[in-house]
């Protein structure tokens, strides 16, 4: 695929502008790929051609705070509510029916509610490195709770900011560096890193802030809810932020899932194990597409 291929929209979505990627025909099956943190669309680069290649309507966006979309103020506008909201007007603004549903990290927490809450958009669910919600408070470890250290750093006003921001986000790429295997991110890449976030890094953070101001999160703290649409899980197990035993505590709560772990991926599996992502990806969707649909 050209890169000129690739087009770069914006949509109004009410209040909120946002910036998507978009590649192969319109007419294709839609796939949508929500990024986590502290990404952007670009975490989705090896995974746009190959799909647009094989006939998907590929539809990646940068999610709500994130480099070109707008930035809301104040974290209420950061509530899990408006994160799902904005994926369902876009889906709703373009028309798309039975999408295929990709998430990392954030994204991927963002996918789990949109299989809870709307699951009438979607055909497969497939999650990255992002536990269930309810699995973070009944299988929580010690071991995970230093592992998630800056969750709770994140809750602290401009000290995040002023800490991961200063000397052009020193810390920032160093941390991002260090959770993935050497290589992985090239001096390019982060270049394209470090541009997306100027001036973003507050709204980035406020996704943390919001947390606990989200009745559909804090919901399924207490009282997990199933997905019933097919997932698929893929996990990197040298990832340093979550333990694998949460994508196994998950999967409680997959009701027609299955899952593949890499044991040798970090967190950033996409970028590790493009190939193997890739094609996962596209034999569980394709198995779905393939299924008679109930008479």
């Amino acid at each position: 695929m050209k890169t000129a291929d690739i087009k770069s929209q914006h949509y109004s979505l009410g209040n909120l502008n946002l910036h998507v990627i978009e590649a192969g025909p319109a007419a294709g099956t839609p796939i949508i790929f929500l990024h986590g943190f502290p990404d952007f669309w670009y975490g989705w680069k090896d995974q746009i051609a190959y799909f647009a290649d094989r006939g998907y309507r590929v539809i990646v966006p940068d999610q709500r705070g994130y480099n070109l979309s707008g930035k809301p103020q104040g974290i209420k506008a950061y509530r899990c509510k408006h994160l799902m909201e904005d994926i369902c007007s876009l889906i709703e603004v373009l028309g798309l029916k039975e999408v295929h549903l990709v998430g990392h990290d954030w994204g991927g927490i963002v996918s789990w509610l949109l299989g809870i809450y709307h699951p009438q958009h979607f055909k497969t669910i497939t999650i990255l490195n992002a536990p269930h919600p309810g699995v973070l408070r009944k299988r929580i470890s010690p071991k995970q709770l230093l592992r998630s250290w800056y969750i709770y750093l994140f809750q602290l006003p401009w000290i995040p900011e002023w800490l991961f921001g200063r000397n052009n986000f020193k810390l920032l790429r160093k941390s991002m560096l260090k959770m993935a295997l050497p290589g992985t991110f090239s001096t390019s890449d982060m270049e394209r890193y470090t541009q997306a976030w100027k001036g973003n890094l507050r709204t980035m953070i406020n996704w943390y802030r919001a947390i606990r101001r989200s009745k559909e999160f804090r919901d399924n703290l207490k009282t997990p809810k199933e997905v019933s649409l097919p997932l698929l899980m893929l996990w990197g197990k040298q990832d340093l932020s979550l333990d694998f035993s949460l994508a196994e505590a998950s999967m409680d709560f997959a009701g027609n899932g299955e899952m593949k772990a890499f044991g040798d991926a970090t967190h950033w599996l996409q970028h590790e194990k493009s190939a193997e992502v890739n094609r996962a990806i596209l034999d569980f969707i394709k198995k779905e597409d393939r299924k008679e649909p109930d008479l």
